[in-house]
């Protein structure tokens, strides 16, 4: 495929180039590819149709704006320091919810009283990263690619990283398994997600229950040697911003129900389902702090 620059595109289409950026970034170009923080267009590429600026007023367009201006106190800040703490919570990460903040805040550690393990720090700060990524490619058919890159982003520079057998960024070279229960042989993953991604690729758009489906897949494939959590969560995450549906966060209260709901899938959807919701409707409490609209699916479905 032959690409064009943003610079091109908007004299192409006589938009500025911010817009361009703009169309790029919430998925309205499609096939546009962000290498870096430089956005490729295909040459064949009609000319978005303009949108409403009220209609862009979702979730995801604030957080790309906070995220771009790097403001401090808002719905962005928050989601970065809670969801970074509960997912690495959750696999064993010994750093406090105000570390995970001081991190953030002031990209220094500074810590007293007792020692911490070097790989939660860093995991902690690639965490970070890992959210802007679903940000930036929120709107991004779920790929291959994508997945892969959140892998090497969270795992990157830590021991784990230094291990002959462990592939940062690539999938699994020996088997392992998730609370005692087998998952895919090393080469077996690679079809088997080409397979799930196929098929959730194939509907344009994603339910909650879908988009929880995939995840529980996901997570039986158990692609990487570890991460597998935390990268699934973050696919999570940035699913329901793409489909406009409320996100949510997996606290530590909810963590037993949330693996008794994964374990459960295949008899019981309604385990993990219920666990989801429930943490959606903490997040809900977030966004109407921040007075941010949002759909509420549960109300749709009873129309």
């Amino acid at each position: 495929m032959t690409y064009i620059s943003v610079a091109e595109a908007a004299k192409k289409w006589n938009l500025s180039e911010r817009s361009v950026r703009n169309y790029c970034a919430i998925g309205k170009i499609p096939d546009a590819v962000l290498e870096g923080k430089t956005w490729k267009i295909p040459a064949n590429a009609d000319k978005p149709k303009r949108i409403n600026a009220k209609a862009e007023n979702t979730l995801l367009s604030i957080l790309q704006e906070e995220k771009k201006k790097q403001r401090k106190g808002g719905i962005y800040h928050k989601i970065q320091i809670d969801l970074t703490y509960n997912s690495n919570h959750i696999e064993g990460s010994r750093l406090t919810h105000d570390q995970t903040r001081y991190i953030f805040e002031t990209n220094t550690i500074g810590f007293e009283g007792g020692t911490v393990n070097v790989d939660d720090v860093v995991e902690t700060a690639n965490h970070f990263r890992c959210i802007d990524i679903i940000i930036d490619n929120a709107m991004q058919p779920l790929s291959e690619a994508l997945i892969k890159r959140l892998h090497f982003t969270l795992k990157n520079g830590t021991s784990d990283s230094r291990k002959d057998r462990f592939a940062v960024g690539e999938y699994k070279r020996v088997p392992n398994e998730v609370g005692g229960c087998d998952t895919a042989a090393p080469e077996e993953v690679e079809p088997r997600i080409k397979v799930l991604l196929t098929a959730y690729n194939a509907h344009k758009t994603h339910s909650l229950e879908q988009i929880v489906a995939f995840h529980h897949d996901f997570e039986c494939i158990h692609p990487f040697q570890d991460g597998n959590g935390r990268v699934g969560r973050l696919i999570l995450f940035k699913e329901c911003l793409k489909n406009n549906i409320v996100p949510f966060i997996i606290e530590d209260d909810l963590k037993m129900y949330y693996y008794r709901g994964l374990h459960e899938w295949n008899r019981e959807h309604g385990y993990l389902l219920d666990t989801c919701l429930t943490a959606q409707d903490r997040f809900k409490a977030y966004l109407d702090y921040f007075r941010i609209k949002y759909s509420d699916e549960r109300e749709k479905q009873k129309r």
